[in-house]
């Protein structure tokens, strides 16, 4: 005899989630169909009336109050809430950015959407956590500490089943939930492009939020050399020999959580030579033997702390504060503004670095930096270079051309070193890429639109040369919104402290040598012509030419420099003053033509010797004997 077929359900053949929502809500068993995360999401939600969502806004001095917690995440999130506003727009969709406890700050997007995401409370100063708000995409990253999509029916409570949502955590350098990023909108809007761009987008948000809050050191990695300086590198931020921050990417090739990394001593996993690294790249070694490509760069703080000294050795030349950083920080708030930030400083005194350092700490940190030595290039090629160039646009040319630098710096940040070579025809071309945000490449082709923020530097007198007619005012004022005066190493107060480390780290430590005092008196008397550029080419001779184990004394250094003068008569005054009253002064230009001069001098006039002692470009030597020739 055969069975009766069973009765039909009443919700056979309907959607999966209204099935699981029968057999959850009203049937009170387990939900069976959904995706796993949704099912432990409704079991978290249980103490919630399904249909219930009212919920009051804070006030807007309360909202006030939670923004200015986040400041950081506010000012590090805003260039991806920008770029996603224009897709969330197109599509019907708002973007969203809460703080740790998934209060809404910041709501952008399509102006057809905002007003159904207020009538169902989704709006700034609405906290969407999963406490109050049963299932939804904010309140669940903040739980499962990844990126989730919630349509429809999913969402716990009735009212949000049109809702559609893609959200991903924002986490900081030690693991904990600094905000959510999320796209929102009608159901059929929100799909698996918008969770890897929430994705994307709050890693960026991620790398930008660690280098803005890291001191000490950071060290970029990665198994593909192509993506260190990118949003997709590893990152480990070191202060005081230890890991104290880490984004996810780090502990993905280390195998690792932040409770295995956070506050470890960095030798123990990288070994004792990790320094080696400070702004050069090379091999790292990792745990079982793996290389990875990877750089050092320096935040103000020491590698480690340093070796115990003999009593005729230096006892000052502990760890010291970075003097440059309250510059720093101020040139970045301008930049963060759109403003163009102009870096002065005689040659050698660390120009290029600043502005790696003001990259770092910019709201564009996740873009690229692109640099440009405008003194390294012949006059004909600097056009082609800076904006790009159309197939056959000139003999040489390459197939297919060549974008240029300020497109290749879109989204990020544009350096034009040495900006006062830049030929004058070129100068007027700059100056409407700045102001239309607009560029043509040579040969022709259609106009590019570009969006980068602008640092230049130079080591001239901008305003001495609009009054020769070598440089447009116009320009000039457009450039010089915000300008960095870096001391020569001779004004710098801290140059006792800053040789000392700088020996160490360029080997010093890792061979065991010795400074001493008598030998540093002397470098830091001398007036260092070429600055912190020369400072280094002359130890790291120092450092080659030491045997493991020494104490470097006077017979150690140069015997030009020890030659110059006594270490007690050094005057601290502009190099080329010698000789001169201690009252006199010089202007930029001058300085830079006793440096040229000085240089030339003690290399017997060998250009090539002369630009490498100073640190310069030869095209800027040979500019300099050009203007001496009547």
């Amino acid at each position: 005899m055969t069975e009766a077929p069973a009765p039909a359900h009443p919700l056979d053949g309907c959607d999966p989630i209204d099935l699981a929502r029968d057999l959850f809500f009203r049937q009170g068993r387990e939900a069976t169909g959904i995706a796993e995360p949704i099912a432990r999401s409704w079991l978290r939600s249980r103490h919630l009336p399904w249909q219930h969502h009212q919920l009051e806004p804070i006030t807007l001095g309360e909202l006030d109050e939670r923004r200015e917690q986040s400041l950081r995440l506010l000012a590090c999130a805003q260039p991806e809430l920008d770029g996603l506003a224009e897709h969330a727009a197109g599509n019907g969709c708002v973007v969203i950015l809460t703080d740790p406890r998934g209060l809404i700050l910041h709501e952008i997007g399509s102006p057809d959407f905002l007003p159904k995401a207020e009538r169902i409370a989704l709006k700034p100063g609405v906290e969407w956590s999963e406490g109050l708000r049963g299932t939804n995409a904010i309140g669940m990253a903040l739980v499962e500490r990844h990126a989730v999509m919630v349509l429809g029916g999913e969402h716990y409570l009735a009212p949000y089943a049109q809702l559609g949502c893609a959200a991903a955590p924002i986490l900081d350098g030690r693991g904990a939930v600094a905000g959510v990023l999320d796209i929102s909108g009608d159901t059929q809007r929100v799909n698996q492009h918008a969770l890897g761009l929430v994705r994307m987008s709050a890693q960026q948000v991620e790398h930008r939020m660690l280098l803005a809050g890291a001191q000490g050191h950071v060290l970029r990695f990665h198994a593909r050399p192509s993506l260190i300086g990118t949003p997709r590198e590893a990152m480990l931020v070191i202060t005081d020999g230890r890991i104290a921050a880490a984004n996810r990417l780090a502990l993905e090739l280390f195998d690792s959580d932040w409770l295995g990394l956070l506050d470890r001593d960095i030798r123990s996993l990288l070994g004792r030579d990790w320094g080696r690294l400070e702004h050069q790249r090379g091999l790292l070694t990792l745990p079982g033997g793996r290389q990875i490509a990877g750089v050092v760069e320096r935040l103000g703080a020491p590698l480690h702390a340093a070796p115990r000294r003999r009593a005729d050795e230096v006892q000052d030349i502990g760890p010291d504060a970075d003097p440059l950083a309250p510059l720093l920080a101020k040139a970045a708030r301008v930049l963060d503004q759109g403003v163009p930030v102009l870096v002065t400083g005689e040659t050698g005194s660390g120009k290029d670095v600043f502005a790696r350092r003001l990259h770092a700490a910019s709201r564009r940190s996740a873009g690229p930096f692109v640099a440009l030595d405008c003194a390294s290039l012949p006059e004909n090629l600097i056009e082609a270079e800076l904006f790009g160039y159309e197939d056959g646009a000139f003999t040489g040319a390459r197939k297919r051309g060549s974008p240029g630098r300020v497109r290749e710096a879109d989204g990020g940040i544009l350096f034009l070193d040495e900006i006062g070579e830049m030929p004058l025809g070129l100068q007027s071309r700059l100056l409407r890429v700045l102001e239309n945000r607009v560029v043509v490449p040579l040969g022709g082709g259609r106009p590019v639109p570009v969006d980068f923020d602008l640092v230049c530097a130079t080591h001239q007198s901008l305003e001495a040369m609009v009054q020769a007619g070598r440089f447009r005012a116009d320009l000039m004022y457009r450039l010089a919104g915000f300008t960095a005066s870096l001391p020569a190493l001779r004004e710098r107060a801290d140059r006792r402290a800053l040789i000392a480390r700088l020996f160490d780290e360029l080997g010093g430590r890792q061979r065991r040598l010795r400074l001493c005092a008598e030998a540093l008196d002397r470098l830091a008397a001398h007036s260092w012509p070429g600055n912190v550029r020369e400072l280094r080419s002359v130890l790291k001779s120092l450092v080659a030419l030491a045997e493991e184990g020494d104490a470097l004394g006077l017979d150690a250094l140069p015997a030009a420099l020890c030659a110059a003068m006594p270490a007690a008569a050094a005057p601290a005054v502009p190099a080329g003053a010698v000789g001169r009253p201690a009252a006199a002064t010089e202007s930029l230009r001058d300085a830079t033509r006793s440096a040229i001069a000085q240089a030339l001098e003690a290399t017997g006039n060998d250009v090539a010797q002369a630009a490498r002692l100073l640190g310069v470009h030869r095209s800027t030597v040979y500019r300099h004997l050009a203007r001496q020739q009547p």
